[in-house]
């Protein structure tokens, strides 16, 4: 699969990487923050948001590579995770162990970011940056690791 599709998976998951960076070095600045804390919060959320979103595109790319349609219903965005991070027919796990965690760990943040605009917790937020932390580090070695199993 050395093919030009590779190039939008690759910047979706560039992109989720640089905003989950963003994200944490936002996140380290609203904990030291005694002024513009609203600024600071929104910011953080929709960075968080921007990862997560980025991965799930780029993770939709791959399961389109595969002519594997993707997950619908309500609840599409938690099952696309369980389902990546699974061999499903001749199609590898993409995302396994940690990095599976860790993706769901930031969805669930995402759904919690993008309804609750008044009562944001820094405390309640520290595991989602913990997971952003994670993906940083192992994103894109984990979609390498995948692209190399299925064409090497």
């Amino acid at each position: 699969m050395s093919d030009a599709r590779w190039i939008e998976i690759e910047a979706g998951i560039d992109s989720a990487v640089h905003h989950y960076a963003g994200a944490v070095e936002i996140f380290d600045r609203l904990k030291r923050a005694n002024e513009d804390r609203y600024t600071l919060e929104m910011a953080f959320k929709h960075a968080m948001q921007a990862g997560h979103t980025s991965l799930e595109n780029a993770l939709l790319r791959i399961l389109e590579m595969f002519g594997e349609e993707a997950p619908s219903g309500r609840h599409w965005h938690a099952d696309l995770i369980r389902r990546v991070a699974r061999a499903v027919g001749q199609r590898p796990a993409i995302l396994e162990g940690d990095m599976a965690e860790a993706a769901d760990e930031t969805r669930q943040f995402r759904n919690v970011a993008s309804r609750t605009y008044d009562n944001f917790s820094q405390r309640k937020a520290e595991p989602a940056v913990a997971a952003a932390g994670v993906l940083i580090e192992g994103l894109p070695d984990a979609i390498a690791r995948f692209r190399q199993a299925i064409d090497p």
